[in-house]
């Protein structure tokens, strides 16, 4: 029998539906009556048939009219909640909220696995998971370690051994002793204890990530997780049920405590959930409504579900995808505004870089040439001040291959860290199977991924600081022999007067997020964790950072454009052209003064979604194909946003 779930103030209600050719009304009044039913006052309603009320599906938030036909606008096993008349929305639910990617994509269920043993995941291979392009499988290999690990725990229990977070309380209370009685209960409390963290949850797809990569820890097989537990969170994570998980609370170290133990409760039945079914729910009835069972701890279950750096590191690998990719657009966008100003390619000649053979000097140099080369791409504007009494350039555009070129290195250097992270050991203690114990350390502890990232939102805001000079230089007339704010009728218009103040004000508020975080310590749990590594904050800001970099960029990208409209007829090099003709497809020239915002937020998703490096790309890997095989680089993220491939075997889901 088809059954809903209908929220009504602070309670979830089920109600099974014989007819699904009854009305939303019906489903609103049968729901109405279940609520009351238990109240000594009825609930302060009368009559459940004379309540007015609205009704709106859960997922994606959609009013639903009391004559709709059930069958007709929900399916079996739907979320919907109801509003009665008079009430204000209850504090309970959970609304998509604004700026958050909840509901900004049509969910498509993956058909294809990604097999995890807990030594091979990439951060790319995360990022992928968070975007749902896979569901999740354990190698056999793992499966066997996870069964060996647990095999041991169960013995410690069994010999009534005294071992931490086994048969031991956590922090403070590590000598003292649980009887065997309540070891169950020490775990579940473990849980409910440390979800004491605040703000905004974390979207679904870092929520997915967060749990893809406990899940690929614990595949490790040294956390002392039952296969039982591990297969249950697995299936919470294909069918996307999603724990609320704050942002706010870890100090990073003995782990991201309180995030974790957020994303434990869901799988517990306990707290909030969301899927793309239900929207957010109590999480009980979103596992019920995907025939999913909570999680029900066995000893050290619940310490191993919080105990290692998942948070900052599933943060940390967003972060170093999403800095790569506007790094290598970043080098796009420069060319083209050193078109538009009439600089000289002189700076990136290969002998000036052979002489401070940097890796990322080298790969920038070797770009802006791929792209300006005007043998291999005639350029029209080059050609019209071939022979002007200029130099050199200022040191935004001639020095692009030292200030940009560090920056890939940095991304390189985290990338490396991240990656290590991911596929490492972080509980306590550790459960070592073929030695027959376990041993008490400090994997936990945040500070390399936290340290890394404060490098990079150092080594990235970089990209933002040298643009927003050049976005200065365009719109100087002084500097750029082009109108003033980059506009006719300039006093009448004040064309990128304010963009370029918007960009000043991002870089800016960068300049305090790359303070890093991780030079802060303050003892926690009763000086038992009295060095932490703030690796949670390091990790948020390094986003914050890069979206403000992605965003400078963009507002360069709108300013080379129009700068190019007042260049006309005369053409820059092919790729650069079509660089331009991707943006002309988002975003008009700048005639006259108009509404600016939409216009910044379309050109940034085209730097979000990469597209201005898939149009450049393949210029760029046909130069080095072409005119230069020997200075093709070695690293194989240079010209690629496809980091190496893992050995991991990918199947496509029958």
């Amino acid at each position: 029998m088809p059954r809903f779930t209908v929220h009504v103030r602070d309670e979830w209600l089920t109600v099974p539906c014989k007819d699904t050719s009854y009305t939303i009304n019906w489903l609103g009044v049968e729901a109405l009556k279940r609520y009351v039913k238990n109240k000594p006052d009825n609930g302060g309603i009368p009559q459940a048939k004379e309540v007015r009320f609205a009704a709106r599906r859960c997922q994606g938030q959609g009013l639903l009219d009391a004559d709709d036909i059930i069958e007709d606008v929900l399916e079996d096993n739907d979320f919907v909640e109801l509003e009665i008349e008079g009430d204000t929305m209850s504090s309970d639910f959970i609304p998509s909220q604004p700026g958050m990617s909840y509901l900004t994509r049509p969910y498509r269920e993956p058909s294809e696995y990604i097999f995890l043993d807990g030594s091979s995941l990439s951060s790319t291979d995360l990022v992928n998971l968070g975007r749902c392009r896979y569901k999740i499988k354990l190698t056999p290999e793992a499966e066997k370690k996870v069964e060996q690990s647990r095999e041991l725990l169960d013995t410690i229990v069994k010999e009534k051994k005294v071992v931490y977070g086994i048969t031991t309380g956590f922090g403070k209370f590590a000598r003292t002793v649980i009887p065997i009685s309540k070891l169950k209960e020490l775990q579940e409390n473990l849980i409910r204890s440390h979800s004491a963290g605040l703000g905004r949850p974390l979207s679904p797809e870092r929520t997915r990530m967060l749990l893809a990569l406990r899940i690929n820890v614990l595949a490790k097989g040294y956390s002392g997780i039952s296969l039982e537990t591990l297969h249950n969170m697995i299936q919470a994570f294909n069918a996307s049920c999603l724990s609320y998980v704050p942002e706010k609370g870890t100090v990073g170290a003995s782990g991201d405590l309180a995030p974790l133990a957020h994303l434990a409760l869901g799988l517990m039945g306990e707290g909030k959930m969301w899927s793309p079914k239900s929207g957010w729910a109590d999480a009980k009835y979103v596992l019920e409504a995907h025939g999913l069972k909570p999680v029900s701890l066995k000893p050290k279950e619940g310490l191993a579900l919080i105990n290692g750096t998942q948070m900052i590191t599933s943060l940390g690998a967003e972060a170093v995808e999403r800095a790569e990719s506007i790094a290598m657009q970043a080098d796009v966008i420069a060319a083209l505004t050193l078109e538009v100003l009439k600089g000289t390619t002189k700076a990136f000649d290969s002998d000036i870089h052979e002489l401070r053979p940097h890796p990322g000097q080298k790969e920038v140099a070797l770009r802006f040439r791929a792209l300006l080369d005007s043998d291999h791409h005639p350029s029209e504007i080059a050609e019209s001040h071939r022979f002007c009494d200029r130099v050199q350039d200022a040191y935004t555009m001639r020095c692009c291959p030292q200030v940009h070129g560090v920056v890939n290195d940095t991304i390189a250097f985290v990338r490396n860290i991240i990656n290590t992270e991911i596929n490492s050991a972080t509980d306590n203690p550790m459960v070592f199977s073929e030695r027959g114990e376990t041993i008490s350390g400090g994997n936990f502890h945040g500070e390399y991924p936290a340290k890394a990232l404060d490098y990079l939102a150092i080594g990235v805001h970089e990209l933002a600081s040298i643009s927003e000079r050049r976005i200065e230089r365009l719109c100087n007339p002084s500097l750029s022999e082009l109108p003033a704010f980059l506009v006719n009728e300039g006093g009448l218009n004040s064309g990128f007067m304010i963009a370029h103040c918007t960009a000043a004000a991002l870089v800016s508020e960068n300049k305090v997020l790359c303070h890093p975080s991780s030079v802060d310590s303050l003892s926690t749990s009763a000086a038992t964790e009295d060095h932490v590594s703030m690796g949670g904050w390091a990790a948020r800001k390094a986003l914050r950072v890069i979206e403000h970099v992605e965003q400078v960029l963009a507002i360069e990208l709108l300013a080379a454009c129009q700068g190019i409209e007042f260049l006309r007829p005369v053409r820059t090099t092919t790729p650069l052209e079509k660089v331009y003709d991707l943006v002309r497809s988002v975003v008009k020239p700048w005639i006259k003064d108009r509404f600016m915002s939409a216009d910044i937020e379309a050109v940034h998703r085209l730097l979000v979604d990469q597209k201005v490096w898939n149009v450049a790309k393949p210029y760029i890997e046909k130069y080095c194909t072409e005119l230069l095989p020997e200075s093709r680089p070695s690293s194989p993220t240079a010209f690629s946003l496809d980091p190496p491939t893992s050995p991991r075997k990918r199947v496509r889901h029958e």
